[in-house]
């Protein structure tokens, strides 16, 4: 098995990205599968073409992109990607689009096809907080993961693919509000570490309640 994990460069006046840093710290083999590391622009459209070029280079089993999400203090393992696009700030190329469809052919939304249950279980398993989460918001993360799922889906490939969002770490957190979460690199490595794990030893997802009540 492969899996293709990709991560973004930084962005928003951040001098890294925890997306990419952690990646890195990954292992070249996790559970049998091989992992390949690489890099994204976070430039709507471009970050997509990225994993696409990828993705026909390597030909993965799976797919799984990270991003940054600030603010957030677990490891999100994302459930869905929307087809709209409202960027709160610019991206890497100066571009911020407001209020369009990512794809003008595509569904409302696409479901992650990974065992995201699974993955969240054995992340928590391992002492490290995880959750699943229902939106992947409406910038370039978003973008990527939508542009993901519609590439599979339109190629009919035989390819899993999904997001997993992660918190800032330690180091951003200093000019940041009190109390604003933030990770060492190596426990958001582990995290994905174990995410990654569940994806090489689960071909079905399990049924589990990890639902919200709101």
């Amino acid at each position: 098995m492969k899996i293709l994990v990709t991560g973004f460069d930084p962005f928003g006046g951040e001098s890294l990205n925890p997306a990419f840093e952690a990646v890195k710290l990954l292992p070249d083999n996790i559970a049998g599968a091989k992992i390949i590391k690489l890099e994204i622009p976070t430039v709507f459209g471009k970050g997509a073409m990225a994993v696409e070029k990828a993705i026909e280079e390597h030909k993965p089993n799976c797919v799984v992109c990270i991003g940054q999400a600030g603010g957030r203090s677990c490891i999100s393992i994302e459930k869905v990607g929307i087809n709209y696009i409202d960027a709160r700030i610019p991206d890497n190329d100066g571009n911020q689009p407001l209020d369009v469809k990512i794809k003008e052919d595509g569904e409302t939304a696409y479901f992650a096809t990974l065992p995201i249950k699974a993955m969240v279980e054995n992340v928590r398993k391992h002492g490290i907080q995880s959750h699943l989460s229902f939106t992947a918001g409406t910038y370039v993360c978003n973008d990527v993961m939508y542009s993901l799922l519609y590439y599979i889906s339109k190629n009919n490939l035989d390819i899993k693919g999904g997001f997993i969002h992660v918190p800032y770490t330690i180091s951003q957190t200093v000019d940041k509000a009190n109390g604003t979460p933030g990770w060492s690199e190596d426990c958001i490595a582990k995290g994905l570490e174990y995410a990654i794990e569940a994806i090489a030893l689960n071909d079905e997802d399990k049924s589990i309640a990890l639902g919200t009540t709101h």
